[in-house]
């Protein structure tokens, strides 16, 4: 059983988590790093906040409830390479050894951190991509982002609206109702995986499960306040100081 301390922290984390998934992406960035900072293993930190953060998306979905509705054909059309992608990342998460897991996740936290920041960039030079739709290279980009989110659970919503947000022609709420009904479907193919194969720890879970709903949620309604380059750039510099941090260390 873990302190009331832990708790609070565990709670305040989960919410955090929720809302900033909510707004535009990122809330693994909270998550994983807190339950590192508790003790726990990377792997047992990475499968514990993907669990720990798919409530979040729910919530968000709910505040986007509106927009989901205009993004169902594009759920659609990239239902499938998601939840072969999530289940290829998963794979190679339990079956490859902790240790490699372990040495590259400062990477993969900057790797992350930089696709959203090069976002404006990258559409700008995929501007046919986006007129046509998407086509192919949306495809594969989602299947990889998704493999991404199968094997590290942080950075899965900003990798993906990054990947999104250069083939797909949407404002940002738009591309978040997207982002969090994909994620959403990631997040519950890699929960399953997880859950029967991974070193879950399961009081973590539900603590940030329930704080994070409601995090996700309220992150919606700010999202709607915010200017959308101030929240890209919020998410990007705290993204810089994680990596860091995790290459420090």
């Amino acid at each position: 059983m873990l302190d009331p301390l832990r708790l609070t922290v565990l709670a305040v984390a989960g919410f955090l988590a929720g809302a900033v998934n909510g707004v535009a992406g990122g809330g693994s960035l909270i998550s994983f790093p807190t339950l590192l900072a508790m003790g726990y293993s990377p792997v047992a930190a990475n499968v514990t906040s993907a669990l720990a953060t798919l409530p979040g998306y729910v919530g968000g979905l709910v505040g986007y409830r509106d927009e989901l509705g205009t993004v169902g054909p594009k759920v659609r059309q990239l239902a499938a390479v998601s939840v072969a992608g999530a289940a290829c990342g998963s794979a190679i998460l339990l079956c490859a050894p902790a240790e490699q897991f372990r040495s590259i996740v400062p990477v993969l936290v900057l790797v992350s951190v930089i696709a959203l920041a090069l976002q404006g960039m990258v559409a700008g030079r995929l501007g046919k991509a986006r007129a046509a739709g998407g086509g192919r290279g949306l495809l594969i980009g989602q299947f990889a982002v998704s493999m991404y989110g199968g094997y590290f659970a942080a950075g899965l919503g900003v990798m993906m609206l990054a990947v999104l947000g250069a083939f797909v022609a949407a404002d940002l709420h738009r591309l978040n109702a997207l982002k969090g009904a994909l994620s959403l479907l990631v997040g519950s193919v890699s929960a399953l995986c997880f859950t029967a194969f991974g070193p879950v720890e399961w009081i973590p879970v539900a603590v940030m499960s329930l704080t994070g709903l409601a995090g996700g949620r309220s992150g919606v309604v700010l999202a709607r306040r915010v200017p959308p380059r101030y929240l890209r750039w919020l998410i990007v510099g705290a993204g810089l100081v994680l990596s860091v941090a995790l290459f420090i260390r």
